[in-house]
């Protein structure tokens, strides 16, 4: 699941490459993924249309078009993008492509098909499921803690999904949730209403710089190829069986709703109820 890290990077890739860029045509290979707003027909109403700017809310992509139109990108866990010549074998889980000039494209390739494409007039971001309701955005480090204290109140439990809600802050996904609470030392089972303010404003701490951390990462070692799924650099999150890199305990991992929670008993205490 592309999360803040990975597609702040890709936004400021696309940015430098296609911004200014008109789309002279549009292919759509795999149709369950669009969900188009406006009354014209997708592939047809883009081509022509210049791409304005690009920019991103938590683990939505935006790119704002000439005449009022935006493509929104939603890309779930499977989806991602791939900037490259038309010449390029296509892959058989590419979803759409945008041709740009200089033999360019823009490809959105989903494995699993789960994520969504959203063409829509400005007026209509409001339509887009889950758009709306984001907190302010993992990465702005405006967030004060009585903010973010203060939009964690209405939920109560277990503050690893709390964190994936994007609803208290924008971008955060399972991956950098395992992440963030290995840096801030809580386990990932505490329940929100168990937390203490110091231990909130450590996790609020956390989230930005391990956010910031990996966003610089990933600026370094992705370069260009926005198709480039890097993990490798992450402490605890699908190394079970490893060693922490804090105490040297073996990291426990357990999967649940096809989702892996990665953690360290030892330094993050806390324990796992089931029901």
């Amino acid at each position: 699941m592309p999360e803040a890290p990975d597609l702040q990077v890709i936004k400021e890739v696309l940015t430098r490459r296609i911004v200014g860029r008109e789309i002279v045509q549009a292919r759509v290979v795999r149709p369950t993924v669009l969900r188009s707003l406006a009354d014209q027909e997708f592939a047809g109403d883009i081509a022509g249309r210049t791409l304005l700017s690009v920019a991103r809310r938590g683990k939505y992509l935006l790119l704002w078009l000439t005449g009022e139109r935006s493509l929104v990108v939603n890309p779930m866990l499977t989806g991602t993008f791939r900037l490259c010549t038309s010449s390029e074998r296509l892959s058989k889980r590419t979803c759409i492509v945008l041709a740009f000039p200089d033999d360019l494209e823009l490809r959105y390739v989903d494995d699993r098909q789960m994520g969504r494409v959203y063409y829509v007039s400005p007026h209509q971001l409001d339509q887009i499921p889950g758009l709306s309701e984001l907190g302010p955005d993992v990465l702005d480090d405006a967030v004060t803690f009585d903010q973010f204290k203060a939009r964690l109140r209405p939920y109560r439990g277990e503050i690893k999904g709390v964190l994936t809600r994007g609803a208290v802050l924008a971008g955060i996904g399972n991956a950098y949730s395992d992440e963030i609470l290995f840096d801030a030392g809580l386990s990932p089972f505490r329940k929100r209403t168990s937390l203490s303010d110091d231990e909130l404003r450590r996790l609020l701490e956390s989230a930005r710089r391990v956010t910031e951390e990996a966003t610089a990462v990933l600026r370094q070692r992705m370069g260009e190829e926005v198709h480039h799924k890097i993990r490798d650099f992450l402490k605890v999150h699908n190394r079970g069986g490893e060693p922490c890199p804090r105490c040297g305990n073996a990291i426990s991992q357990i999967t649940a709703n096809q989702r892996i929670t990665s953690y360290c008993r030892r330094c993050q205490p806390g324990m796992l109820l089931r029901n």
